[in-house]
């Protein structure tokens, strides 16, 4: 069963000493100031699932794969199945909240003769997956400022795939700008974005219905049961393509894995944000979509394909007229854009970590705190500089930059899986956490492992069954090309990961570690061979 903590609280220091005790065990010197509070993780995972804005930047695949019936119970069905994955993710990072988390647990609950190679596969699907994100973000973020510049146009203006990936690249860059910010900061703007987000859900759940002209308003009857099909697949498979929807929205809570070693009372903090994220998105994000549904009028062709280029603009153009939709839709705008500064944030941690183990092209350059910011800047900028290169797909065609949504999904279901599946299919000693499932952890596992492995598949299909060069679903040449490149490196001769690779590198000494000097500090540097040590510049 799930365990809370009980007793009276402890003090900050007595918080702090735990923390950095919990991460010496698992190998780990603290670098990181450990200035986010439980609310404040909770806060980074809320905030990049985002919601609202996160809805609109996917609401054209409920839309075009099922209509109002995707949207409603696609919703209800990605939600119980993102849970189960959520629960079982919570109990790893109770267990083991460390940046690296996914890579980290992939490595020490899998059998020696895999571990090295699980943990490579993870840690390159997970930054995959990361960059993604990001990516999907700032273009649906794109999305919506030329949505609204349309608006502003009296529907004149119809931004062009490069002027979108202009505006791209300028949040790209602004983000940048915003993570080297020092951690104290980063940690204070959450509460901000948590804010905006649950009141722009609540604005929409109550007052869209009030202000949507009759004419637009649905009968229970179509916003409950109709099922409008646009792409050409079969109903049932159309029904799971619109899936995509929630699972991307309600995706990347691994974030609050990778500020772990950034937060306080990091074993509990972490797992709750995991889960108390994922609830709170399933409930507000089944309302919203209901509201949605009920007030978006019948012609679903015209919403995805008006002027304005963004169905929920469109829904909200029907209801509030152009300045309150202007209004309303700039705070849009900026929940997203938060989205986008969230998401860089956890990215860049996560590619820190796996630096800090030497897995990366260019580690010993990454693997660097700015003096200034206490902030890891070099990798800041090497997660946006891959993120503007997956935004060059805009110019191969809408339908390959789509495939940024589907790509971040799954290579981040690949390392989710991994972990999960390793916990129980070999033999380990681990040690649960304070958020513990109990005898429900096996079959929540099972069933989170198998979704994500169906769901990796479906993924891979096209948007339509008949496809071309320009509509084709670009995620699995990215993501395959990624992964047979990271194994080519893994397994080439001499040079390869195989050869030195030894999974997370401790860059603690191990009489630090259990309080026990097993060996000495020249050993464990030993053991460190192909990672790099951390720098201040």
């Amino acid at each position: 069963m799930i365990r809370p903590s009980i007793g009276t609280s402890p003090s900050k220091e007595a918080v702090a000493n735990r923390d950095e005790a919990l991460l010496a065990q698992l190998g780990y010197k603290q670098e990181f100031k450990r200035a986010f509070t439980p609310l404040e993780v909770f806060g980074i995972s809320f905030s990049i699932i985002g919601l609202l804005p996160s809805i609109a930047s996917v609401l054209v695949y409920a839309l075009s794969n099922g209509g109002a019936s995707s949207m409603v119970w696609g919703w209800v069905v990605g939600s119980l199945f993102i849970l189960s994955v959520g629960l079982s993710m919570a109990e790893l990072g109770s267990a083991a909240p460390t940046s690296g988390g996914l890579y980290y647990w992939a490595h020490s609950l899998s059998s020696p003769r895999w571990r090295n190679l699980l943990s490579w596969i993870v840690g390159y699907a997970n930054t995959v997956g990361s960059i993604a994100s990001l990516a999907s973000i700032d273009w649906g973020c794109a999305i919506q400022v030329a949505a609204a510049a349309s608006i502003g146009s009296g529907q004149t203006f119809i931004a062009t795939n490069a002027q979108l990936f202009g505006i791209y690249i300028a949040l790209l860059l602004s983000h940048a700008v915003v993570c080297c910010l020092g951690t104290a900061v980063l940690a204070r703007l959450q509460s901000v974005y948590v804010l905006i987000n649950i009141v722009l859900c609540i604005v929409v759940i109550i007052v869209l219905p009030a202000a949507t002209p009759k004419e637009y308003i649905n009968s229970a009857g179509y916003a409950l049961a109709n099922f409008t099909n646009l792409n050409g697949w079969p109903n049932g498979f159309a029904f799971i393509l619109s899936l995509v929807a929630p699972l991307w929205t309600i995706c990347s809570f691994d974030s609050a894995v990778h500020i772990s070693e950034e937060a306080s009372n990091a074993a509990t903090a972490v797992p709750w944000a995991i889960v108390s994220s994922i609830t709170i998105a399933g409930i507000l994000g089944l309302a919203v979509n209901i509201a949605l549904a009920f007030c978006m009028g019948t012609d679903v062709e015209y919403t995805l394909n008006s002027p304005i280029g963004q169905p929920m603009a469109q829904i909200f153009f029907n209801s509030f007229g152009e300045k309150a939709t202007l209004a309303l839709w700039s705070f849009v705008v900026i929940a997203q854009y938060m989205m986008g500064s969230s998401m860089l944030l956890a990215a860049s941690r996560q590619t820190f970590a796996f630096a800090r183990d030497g897995a990366l092209p260019l580690s010993s350059i990454l693997y660097r705190i700015n003096s200034f910011t206490g902030t890891p800047v070099n990798t800041v900028w090497f997660v946006v500089v891959m993120a503007a290169l997956l935004g060059l797909l805009a110019f191969a065609g809408t339908g390959a930059i789509d495939a940024i949504f589907t790509m971040s999904i799954t290579a981040l279901y690949v390392a989710y899986a991994i972990p999960i599946f390793a916990r129980f299919a070999f033999d380990n000693n681990f040690k649960p956490g304070p958020f513990n499932l109990g005898f429900f952890s096996l079959p929540i596992g099972i069933t989170a492992i198998a979704f994500m492995a169906f769901m990796i598949i479906v993924f891979s299909f096209p948007t339509t069954p008949t496809t071309d060069a320009a509509s084709m679903n670009y995620a699995i040449v990215v993501l395959g090309g990624v992964l047979l490149l990271s194994l080519a490196w893994y397994y080439c001769p001499v040079y390869g990961g195989i050869h030195w690779f030894t999974g997370p590198v401790p860059n603690i000494d191990a009489d630090r570690i259990d309080g026990t000097r097993h060996e000495d500090s020249v050993s464990v540097e030993k053991k460190a061979e192909g990672a790099v040590s951390v720098m201040r510049v």
